[in-house]
């Protein structure tokens, strides 16, 4: 699927808005202050999709498995190795955020901008249990809603990915009817990420209008600078742990588990990670990626066509280490502490809401305020970091499709292996 307007035109306009919306905060902070409202409307567009995207991608992704208890050896090996990488992906970033700690407090929240009142979930995470047992407990408590639609209507992302998982697998297993609710959902999903793509088209100018609105808040560049450095080590921190993600762990699983030599595959990948890094979106590189994976990566067709489409929809390595560690340099800046059961519903939803990530520019901002509003962070702290997301969603696009790329080789030796 393509964006709307082509992702270069995409990338102009963005860097357009942060350009305007740097300048007109900057140095005239009352204007920034004027013209925030059209950023919090861009971002109560994008959480009002959140619900439905939400269900309908996680139903479709599950669904393009086929029957979950026809998926034999390749489809659970592929399933486990993609939640597994991601897993540690968002372990990495976790580790590092808290480590190297970038977000410096605000002297006070933005105007507007007090944190949601706390959910039945939050609650319980704040009693902070006393041991491990309790700590699981709550956790497990916290995947099982109450009632459904209460839980879409208080926005409580964690049950709603779980439901979503259990129904979209039941409905491969039930026949023509199931097939049928199927396709229902994947027009809701086709439409909803067509709204993504028509607000893309106005997300220059909402994104400039919540850059100016923090900076005028801030009274000007005098009084942002404070967090203007502190976004350096975000950046920094962001880059280290895709780094120990990309150029660490796959390799290693690389070598170690697909045998393969870690220098000429990513030779062979150079075409296609060039290409997720300059479009920002693996989608657009799929054919590529299928492409150098057979010709250059020695890898058969059979595992390509299979794995890859599939890695392209579950499996997003750099996406789910990013928003978690966004979410937390948002906490950290905001003064929330996150005690150690809502950092492992970060962990939890990272992982999980990366499999219905789409593979598009910028997608990553609707994820992202499943993240937040998981473990009640306000999302108007995404506007922190909007000044450096062109940038980073470059750079974790193109960890996602290493990750593909990988999850091929490592499953084609595997499958070979048991062939032998």
């Amino acid at each position: 699927m393509k964006t709307t307007g082509g992702p270069h035109n995409l990338l102009i306009g963005m860097l357009l808005g942060i350009l305007t919306g740097i300048l007109m905060g900057g140095f005239v902070p009352s204007f920034g202050l004027g013209v925030q409202f059209l950023g919090d409307l861009f971002l109560q567009a994008l959480f009002a999709l959140v619900v439905p995207l939400v269900v309908s991608s996680m139903i479709v992704g599950i669904a393009s498995l086929g029957d979950v208890r026809q998926l034999g050896p390749l489809g659970i090996r592929t399933v486990l190795f993609f939640m597994t990488t991601t897993g540690l992906a968002v372990l990495v970033g976790l580790i590092l955020v808290i480590v190297l700690h970038p977000g410096v407090p605000l002297e006070q929240p933005p105007s507007g901008t007090a944190p949601a009142p706390p959910s039945e979930v939050s609650l319980q995470m704040n009693d902070q249990p006393t041991s491990l047992v309790e700590l699981f407990k709550t956790i497990l408590t916290s995947l099982v809603p109450k009632n459904l639609f209460a839980a879409m209507a208080e926005t409580q992302i964690l049950p709603l990915i779980v439901f979503a998982l259990i129904f979209g697998g039941v409905l491969t297993t039930i026949g023509e009817k199931g097939i049928l609710v199927i396709r229902l959902f994947e027009g809701i999903n086709e439409a909803m990420m067509a709204i993504v793509h028509l607000l893309m088209w106005v997300a220059p100018v909402g994104i400039g209008a919540l850059i100016a609105g923090r900076l005028g808040e801030a009274g000007g560049f005098s009084g942002f600078w404070p967090q203007l450095s502190s976004l350096g080590t975000y950046v920094a921190t962001v880059l280290i742990a895709l780094g120990i993600h990309g150029f660490l762990i796959l390799p290693l699983a690389l070598r170690i588990l697909g045998k393969q030599s870690v220098a000429s595959f990513a030779k062979a990948m150079a075409t296609p990670l060039m290409t997720a890094f300059s479009t920002s979106s693996s989608s657009a590189t799929l054919p590529l990626t299928m492409e150098s994976l057979i010709e250059g990566g020695g890898v058969s067709r059979r595992v390509v066509s299979f794995v890859v489409p599939l890695g392209a929809t579950i499996n997003m390595n750099g996406t789910a280490l990013y928003e978690a560690v966004a979410a937390m340099f948002i906490a950290q800046t905001y003064g929330i502490e996150l005690g150690l059961g809502e950092t492992l519903i970060v962990l939890i939803t990272a992982t999980l809401s990366a499999i219905g990530a789409a593979g598009i520019p910028e997608a990553g901002l609707v994820t992202m305020i499943i993240v937040l509003k998981a473990v009640d962070l306000p999302i108007e702290g995404i506007s922190l970091i909007l000044v450096v997301d062109w940038f980073l969603d470059r750079c974790r696009t193109a960890v996602n499709v290493w990750g593909d790329a990988v999850g091929a080789a490592v499953i084609d030796r595997w499958e070979s292996g048991t062939k032998t």
